[in-house]
């Protein structure tokens, strides 16, 4: 059975607790990509999953507008930074919401609350003695918003943005970064990075050199946080930006600080454990429990950056596809190493898994209850469920692997289904089984494919509850769900289907009697995705001003359908009555001599077409049941 005792304890005791997670703010330069989304997501499923087990979840994102790199596209296009900044933060917020993001809160660094509190930081940083006058020489990348080293360089080029930095000289405010270096390299060993590889990648660093006091300022700026102890100066990003975490929650600070985890890229992770913890211990607050690390995404193995201009859009995913298709096929990523990812990726996700797998599931065992009923039961499938290694691997980030094992659980319902076939048995026990281990997985799920969980639910009707994990449930009223995953294809089958249909098409009009091959209109491999169903024949009429075409009312189980076919003179209407026959249900309608025709029939045609013999079930059966 599910673990019950795992499962209470874990609820019970998490119950009420707050949980703040954030993900990193993003530069507003240039439209969002594939990665912000990646990121967005996962700390979305880890904000649902503890809302789910009953935690209070403050979630914060945002984005960066204060950065050099802002002000510097702004001008390139003659746009008022202000209004730049914000149009572009507008298209953030926009992603989040066709994401179906649960963020609490969206934080702008030019909002006042921010300004304001960046002020009083940088000031108490100062007034502890950690801040001091000084002059920086060196060098500056605009990608990464920060001075490197030589070191830091390949082939003279910043690894992550691929250019060469700027040779600045200016005087500068310093924070006294190095007065914590000891410290810092304390909490990365208690293990304030995860994965625990990322943390010993900068331990390592830390163990190779000293820290250099960080240059916290800077000078001849129109843009950025006016420095509260010189006026002259800006305050330079990574105490602005980093900042955001603490100034977003306002009068939630009590409540909320510190956060349980910050959500970042492995590109930020020096800012968020070295130049962060330093600044939160000389500023006197208290240090976040985590920080996740994820890796990239990657297309053809490179980093997708709007720097290299090898992004994928987001939007234009949404646009295309369902909103849970592109959450699923972001989370299957692994969250701590680099990951390909692409369109074809995503369309192979939705239908390998979320189609074929899940959606076919839930149609399949929806249809058998509404028609036969349930009696309610144990659910002996429930033990196959490996629950507590999935909350496991979610109390450690590990969203992917959760998500594998939930799936896994999947692949046991739809063996037992069809072990059992209880559509030849109408056994309600075994239907109630399946449908109470889909509610079990429609809650695990909740946290990643939400839109589609709900859905489930309602069709079931059920809540999303996690005390309902493990609560054999009485279902009521079910009916046969909606399509929830429709196959895609690839651009490159879409195009070659097209042409394949339109030849297809143009034969069936020029077919007078409605006879035509199959292999006109789809390919081979098309007819696994073809709606083959049982139905039985009720009604049939002649067709005014056609020899050979028969009309025929079809009971295909939840429906009738008219269909249009040239049998009449291989079949007297005798022979059809209450016939059984092979439908194709999910074709377009068709007209033939001026009537609409709702499906094809399957029949056996001779070389010279003076034979044709429809195909027939070899022993009656319900009308609809579904040819596999």
């Amino acid at each position: 059975m599910i673990d019950k005792t795992t499962k209470t304890a874990r609820t019970s005791s998490k119950k009420g607790k707050k949980f703040y997670i954030t993900t990193a703010i993003d530069y507003v330069n240039a439209r969002p990509h594939i990665g912000h989304a990646y990121e967005k997501t996962l700390a979305d499923a880890i904000a649902r999953w503890h809302r789910l087990i009953g935690d209070k979840v403050w979630y914060l994102t945002g984005t960066d507008e204060n950065a050099q790199k802002n002000a510097l596209v702004a001008k390139e296009k003659g746009i008022p930074v202000a209004k730049f900044v914000k149009d572009n933060s507008n298209i953030f917020e926009d992603l989040c919401k066709k994401l179906g993001i649960s963020n609490d809160d969206f934080i702008r660094t030019t909002e006042q609350r921010h300004v304001k509190k960046v002020q009083e930081i940088f000031k108490e940083i100062f007034d502890n003695g950690d801040i001091y006058k000084g002059k920086y020489e060196g060098l500056y990348c605009t990608g990464c918003e920060a001075f490197v080293t030589e070191k830091d360089l390949v082939d003279g080029k910043c690894l992550e943005h691929n250019r060469e930095p700027l040779k600045m000289s200016e005087d500068a405010y310093f924070f006294k970064l190095s007065k914590y270096q000891a410290q810092i390299q304390k909490i990365i060993r208690d293990g304030l990075i995860i994965p625990k590889e990322k943390g010993n990648e900068i331990l390592s660093r830390l163990e190779g050199e000293d820290l250099r006091d960080l240059c916290v300022s800077r000078t001849n700026l129109e843009w950025g946080i006016d420095s509260p102890i010189d006026k002259r100066f800006k305050i330079y990003v990574w105490i602005d930006a980093l900042s955001n975490y603490i100034t977003a929650l306002e009068n939630k600070e009590d409540e909320f600080w510190p956060a349980d985890v910050h959500v970042v890229g492995k590109g930020i992770n020096w800012f968020h454990t070295v130049i962060w913890p330093a600044i939160l211990l000389s500023a006197g607050y208290k240090l976040p429990k985590n920080v996740l690390v994820h890796g990239y995404l990657t297309l053809g193995g490179q980093k997708m950056s709007k720097s290299l201009g090898n992004v994928i859009d987001p939007f234009d995913l949404l646009k295309k596809y369902n909103k849970d298709s592109v959450r699923y096929s972001l989370l299957k990523c692994s969250v701590f190493e680099d990951s390909d990812y692409s369109e074809e990726i995503l369309i192979n996700r939705n239908n390998n898994e979320l189609a074929d797998k899940l959606g076919n599931l839930v149609s399949r065992i929806s249809t058998l209850a509404e028609r036969d009923g349930l009696e309610k039961c144990d659910n002996k499938l429930l033990t196959k469920l490996k629950l507590s290694e999935i909350e496991e691997f979610m109390q450690g980030f590990e969203i992917d692997k959760a998500l594998g094992l939930i799936f896994g659980f999947v692949d046991r319902i739809n063996e037992f289904v069809q072990s059992k076939k209880p559509w030849e048995t109408h056994d309600k026990k075994v239907l109630y089984q399946a449908v109470d281990s889909v509610k079990a997985v429609a809650i695990l799920l909740s946290s990643f494919i939400p839109e589609t969980c709900d859905k489930i639910a309602k069709t079931f009707g059920f809540e999303i509850k996690y005390s309902n994990l493990a609560k054999g449930l009485v279902y009521k009223n079910i009916k046969k769900s909606e399509i929830l995953f429709k196959k895609i294809e690839s651009a490159e089958k879409n195009e070659l289907k097209e042409e394949k249909i339109k030849g297809g098409k143009e034969k069936l009009n020029k077919a007078p009697e409605g006879i035509i091959s199959m292999a006109d209109i789809i390919k081979y491999d098309d007819f696994a995705k073809l709606d083959l169903r049982v139905g039985t024949i009720k009604k049939i009429e002649d067709v005014e001003g056609a020899d050979k075409l028969l009309k025929l009312e079809v009971d295909v189980g939840k429906e009738k359908r008219t269909i249009l076919a040239g049998i009449k003179k291989f079949y007297s209407k005798e022979e059809l009555k209450g016939k059984q026959i092979i439908v194709i249900c999910n074709l377009e309608p068709r007209k033939l001599k001026g009537q609409v025709s709702e499906g094809m029939l399957l029949a056996a045609v001779n070389g010279d077409e003076s034979s044709v013999v429809l195909l027939s079930p070899e022993k009656k059966i319900d009308s609809g049941s579904k040819v596999q």
